[in-house]
């Protein structure tokens, strides 16, 4: 053969490969089942043979009679479900009209630059996904589609949306983020069976009225967009749930007087410059409220009404004090408080994160004041009875005892019953000089979250301990300790430890096991590594104090606990990451260490 005959053979080879490959197998048993996958097949065209798939006879049916066994061809459905995602095709053929009984249409991730019209005469069509493709418009026929429950067009380039979006009566989920939207035409109101309305990342600056009839919506997401103001009518979506206004230019927090069902919302990374009793009043049911990169500068007392609230983001205002009713949130389990001028709440209560914080707040309220003595007659320090008298009456008020700063190396075994009877929470044997733990503790098990034996002299935790399974709150600080006993892991609900200030050289392996930890402050001891496996054993941890130990190196797999709010590591041996990276924050320094992790 002469090289030229051979130069033609292989460029028609060469045609022949590029032309998309009939799928032969996958149709067949498309013809099945009515549903046909053809995505991700580096397609710049869609085969013929799927336009004509309920039309043509396979060929297995051409030269056999209706009494040969085998495949019954002839027993076809019709194909409802299309899927031709992530290929390259830069049309769909008006073909598709011969596809009547379509219900799903799946053509994202292509190449698209706009839709036929044809599209308009598969009325039976409920889901269509046109994401992630290069359109600029759509067909007003698309308003034909009256049984369409399902939308997507997002990552487009929509710069307008047609009044006829509001004929799709049946729409249930609806996204149209990521593109060039500035206005939503008023007809957006008729779809009031809309439950999901997703329109982020557009340029929109407003909003019209009739947003507020779409009752049944649960998620709205406006997100990253240009908007001043909400209009009053969205307080009447009584079905919201979740409602996202970050990174706008909002001056103010919009009044949800219906929403009374609204868990979660998200206004950070705007200009709001007040939380007020009439923004708060309706949020009962709230559980994230996120404020965070705005200009808030007080808190108000109404805060306490929020009685569901499980996370609050402050981070980023001007807030200099808070209310001390705050702490009676019993719900709150995440307050984030980076980058406010707090004067009312010293830095090392804040670091040692939420719990620490409410608390701290709590402790603030004025309580009625209480009688000090039995009779009101003065304590004789002599008498035997005395030692009864400020058991139980100084040292057992209310839910705590409270036996703190006595200079005693023993505590006195009248102080028990009376604590037993109170049915105390919270005990307090810190500032003595105590060499071991009281064992008579435990008899308070069943009762007692709070347990503070710091600066004493314990040079060990008795295995005893393992049964106040209730403690949510241990504070072994300033002792002689140098390990923790692995019987302490049925403490499964603590949420804060304070070991600072002793003489681990590592955190205590049992540690790992307190799955619900918030909080853990070893400060100030021997530390030499980090432990980052143990570590991601905890993922509630918020705070991590580490510093003033002897840490050589910090591994960059610490940035992949991304729970933390507060990480503190100076003071320590390391060079890296340096002063200035530390400086920053914990996020940048999370980041920061991200960023370092070896890519495999």
């Amino acid at each position: 053969m002469s090289r030229r005959g051979a130069k033609f053979n292989r460029a028609a080879f060469q045609r022949q490969e590029e032309k998309p490959a009939t799928p032969y197998a996958i149709i067949k048993q498309a013809r099945a089942s009515g549903q046909l996958n053809l995505s991700n097949r580096n397609l710049t065209e869609v085969p013929q043979e799927v336009w004509r798939i309920n039309i043509d006879v396979p060929e297995e049916g051409k030269n056999v009679s209706l009494d040969t066994a085998g495949d019954r061809w002839w027993e076809q459905v019709d194909l409802v479900k299309l899927i031709l995602a992530s290929n390259k095709l830069q049309e769909i053929s008006s073909d598709i009209t011969q596809l009547p009984a379509l219900t799903v249409l799946d053509v994202h991730d292509n190449q698209l630059s706009s839709i036929t019209e044809a599209i308009g005469e598969l009325i039976n069509l409920q889901r269509l996904n046109l994401s992630h493709n290069k359109l600029i418009s759509l067909p007003s026929e698309i308003s034909n589609l009256f049984n369409l429950v399902f939308l997507h067009v997002e990552h487009n380039e929509l710069c307008e949306l047609g009044d006829e979006i509001g004929t799709l009566r049946s729409l249930e989920d609806l996204d149209l983020s990521h593109n060039h939207l500035v206005a939503i035409p008023t007809t957006i109101g008729r779809l009031t069976r809309l439950m999901k309305l997703n329109l982020s990342n557009n340029t929109l600056q407003t909003l019209p009225p009739e947003i507020g009839n779409l009752e049944n919506v649960r998620i709205l997401d406006l997100n990253h967009n240009k908007l001043k103001y909400i209009p009053v009518e969205i307080g009447k979506m009584k079905s919201l749930e979740q409602l996202y206004l970050r990174h706008n230019q909002l001056q103010e927090l919009p009044e949800l007087p219906a929403c009374r069902s609204l868990k979660e919302l998200h206004v950070g990374n705007n200009q709001i410059t007040e939380l007020s009793k009439a923004h708060l009043q309706h949020l009962g049911c709230i559980s994230v409220l996120d404020v965070r990169d705005n200009k808030i500068k007080t808190v108000p007392d109404e805060i306490a009404m929020l009685e569901s609230l499980q996370r609050l983001d402050l981070t980023n205002n001007d807030i200099t004090s808070l209310p001390y009713k705050m702490g009676n949130l019993a719900n709150l389990k995440s307050l984030v408080l980076d980058g406010n001028p707090l004067r009312s709440v010293r830095r090392d209560i804040v670091n040692r994160g939420t719990q620490a914080i409410l608390k701290h707040l709590r402790s603030r309220i004025e309580e009625p004041p209480t009688d000090d003595t039995t009779d009101g007659s003065p304590v004789n320090e002599g008498s035997g009875a005395s030692i009864a008298s400020i058991g139980m009456v100084a040292a057992v008020q209310g839910k705590t005892l409270d036996y703190s700063d006595k200079k005693a190396s023993t505590v006195p075994s009248t102080l028990w019953q009376p604590a037993i009877d109170a049915e105390v929470t919270s005990v307090n044997l810190s500032k003595n000089q105590l060499p071991e733990l009281p064992l008579n503790v435990t008899v308070l098990a069943k009762t007692v979250t709070e347990l503070n034996v710091g600066n004493n002299k314990l040079s060990s935790i008795p295995k005893e301990l393992q049964i106040m399974v209730n403690l949510t709150h241990l504070d072994l600080r300033t002792n002689m300790l140098t390990s923790l006993p692995p019987d302490l892991h049925t403490l499964t609900n603590l949420r804060e430890i304070v070991l600072s200030c002793n003489r681990f050289s590592e955190i205590p392996p049992v540690v790992y096991t307190f799955n619900k930890l918030e909080n853990l402050l070893i400060n100030d001891n021997q530390v030499s590594y980090l432990d980052v496996q143990g570590l991601l054993r905890l993922p509630a941890l918020a705070t991590l104090d580490v510093q003033n130990n002897s840490i050589a190196q910090v591994p960059p797999e610490l940035g992949n606990l991304t729970s933390l709010r507060s990480l503190q590591l100076n003071g320590n041996l390391f060079r890296n990451p340096r002063p200035a990276v530390l400086a920053k924050g914990t996020l940048a320094l999370l980041q920061y260490l991200r960023d370092k992790i070896p890519t495999p």
